[in-house]
């Protein structure tokens, strides 16, 4: 399991460096992972201080440190 939070950490970094700041919910629908494996992930990068999150109404901006 910890290596799939590794990968799926990965694609989400990948898309946070093309795109910079991206809904939540938007990461969801732009990687194609179960939405658990996903916020498995954004907590992994949020974690090491690589992410931000941003409270944005009802979602979170996330993005790049």
């Amino acid at each position: 399991m910890i290596t799939e939070i590794g990968i799926v950490a990965g694609e989400i970094w990948s898309l946070l460096e093309k795109k910079g700041e991206v809904l939540l919910k938007n990461v969801v629908k732009m990687i194609d992972k179960p939405r658990e494996l996903i916020l498995m992930s954004i907590g992994w990068l949020a974690r090491e201080g690589h992410i931000v999150l941003k409270r944005e109404e009802n979602d979170y901006k996330v993005c790049l440190r």
